[in-house]
């Protein structure tokens, strides 16, 4: 198997450091609002991967939930971001924490994501996070300011691992990092936050610092390196933690352990619209709920996902999505004539394990879900598989893809057609039973030309309006 690291900028082999198990950490949701399909498209790219994993492997997910000391800035400056959620809603920290993660959950669930072995919340972690900042305190690798406990990061010799030596010479008082008086580089970040002299927030808890709350960054950390031990075989996210969270990420981990933090960091590409990234900041964000209320299936959505590889960015817009809601119900459709073409059980057969080594192989190769498609359609389509060996096939694609292929069709109201429409199509149905080949075509491309397609299934003539 084949991913992309981030680390090392190229496709490396993967190994596991234990062929038992691989362990995976996932940065989830900030539960201070919903949750939009650019968000989504990371944790499906990760589905893929945890599935594409389980294929050989036992896999031990882990996910947080940022319930409290997500900053708006990623600088450690403006507002908890669930402080933020509560001052808008008239409500608790704790009540939009609860909201907004299970408002989550039933989107990730309705994209057919496969649920995290170990949900972490950052609020039931404070005393872990408390531990490490006291470790990195002890190492000599933190200081401290009005505002908080801070992590040094001139003392950190790989701090540019991740991103390179450019980059982080781009950070250097630029938009994303803005130096204090009181940092000692611009690169520094909060390991802990004081809680203000002037306003007692909702969520704080007491520390050997003073009253406060954890950095986002230890956050991560803190709980990765709890349920997956100080080295991981991967970390995932979307791209835009690359510079920041992640980096910070590595250096106070490396330096807590002196061990390597993780061995293939796997991100994925941003969901853009034409006028640009998709953020609940502009005020320019699609959730599940808004595709519903448009008429779109969640899973026309993944479909869509798929048409893209994850390291590249995929841009949204109304019209591919309604090209992949056709896909997928005219894919759904090809693998339902398979099953009422099997009479029995579906045939696991060389043939078909031939097409499932063939899918295993695209998505083995830095998760090619583009081409495990294509497989997808080639072999639903493939004259060399009896029904019940595409059935099979079915069975072992949808297991990755996740796209319900076997959903039965919705049952629509007959179209109202035309009479003269109507009348071609009953003398093509009887050229048919004739076995008058000719005249069939000749009707269809007479029926085609008042603007309907006909398909001719185990069923019989289907019609639809072009």
């Amino acid at each position: 198997m084949l991913l992309y690291n981030t680390a090392t900028r190229h496709k490396d082999e993967f190994t596991p450091q234990n062929p038992e198990q691989v362990t995976m950490y996932c940065c989830g949701p900030t539960v201070y609002n919903y949750a939009h399909i650019g968000n989504l498209r990371t944790y499906i790219f990760e589905d893929l991967l945890s599935r594409t994993i389980r294929l050989k492997y036992s896999l031990k997910h882990v996910m947080n939930v940022t319930d409290v000391g997500h900053l708006v800035s990623d600088a450690d400056d403006g507002e908890d971001k669930m402080e933020l959620g509560a001052a808008r809603e008239g409500k608790s920290a704790w009540d939009i924490a609860k909201f907004y993660e299970d408002k989550f959950w039933k989107d990730y669930d309705a994209l057919h994501c496969t649920r995290p072995t170990i949900i972490s919340r950052a609020t039931a972690h404070i005393p872990e996070m408390i531990a490490l900042v006291k470790t990195l305190e002890e190492k000599g690798y933190t200081y401290r300011t009005s505002d908080g406990i801070y992590y040094d990061t001139s003392k950190f010799d790989r701090y540019d691992a991740l991103v390179g030596h450019a980059r982080i010479q781009g950070l250097q008082g630029g938009a994303r990092v803005e130096m204090s008086d009181e940092k000692r580089n611009p690169t520094d970040f909060a390991l802990w936050k004081f809680s203000p002299k002037d306003k007692k927030r909702q969520m704080e808890w007491d520390s050997p610092w003073g009253v406060g709350f954890p950095g986002w960054h230890i956050e991560c950390s803190a709980m990765a390196m709890k349920y997956l031990g100080a080295t991981l075989d991967i970390h995932c996210g979307g791209i835009d933690h690359v510079t920041i969270h992640h980096t910070n990420e590595i250096a106070q981990s490396e330096s807590a352990t002196g061990k390597k933090y993780v061995n293939y960091w796997v991100h994925g590409e941003f969901l853009i619209l034409r006028s640009g990234k998709m953020s609940k900041s502009g005020g320019t964000f699609v959730t599940v709920d808004t595709l519903r209320e448009k008429g779109y299936e969640p899973l026309a959505y993944r479909y869509l996902c798929l048409t893209a590889h994850y390291r590249t960015q995929l841009e949204f817009s109304y019209e591919s999505l309604d090209s992949a809601a056709k896909s997928l119900k005219n894919l759904r459709q090809l693998a339902w004539q398979a099953k009422m073409q099997t009479p029995g059980m579906a045939l696991v057969s060389e043939n078909v394990q031939t097409w499932n080594d063939k899918l295993t192989a695209a998505m083995e190769d830095d998760l090619n879900a583009p081409r495990a498609l294509a497989l997808t359609w080639e072999a639903l389509r493939s004259e060399t598989l009896t029904p019940a060996e595409k059935l099979s096939f079915v069975h072992f694609a949808d297991s990755i893809l996740a796209l319900d292929l076997l959903q039965a069709p919705v049952a629509q109201a007959p179209l109202q057609l035309p009479g003269q429409v109507q009348q071609l199509l009953d003398q093509r149905a009887q050229a048919r039973q004739n076995k008058d080949w000719k005249t069939s075509d000749v009707l269809r491309d007479q029926i085609a030309a008042l603007g309907y397609v006909v398909k001719d299934t185990p069923q019989g003539q289907q019609i639809e309006k072009k």
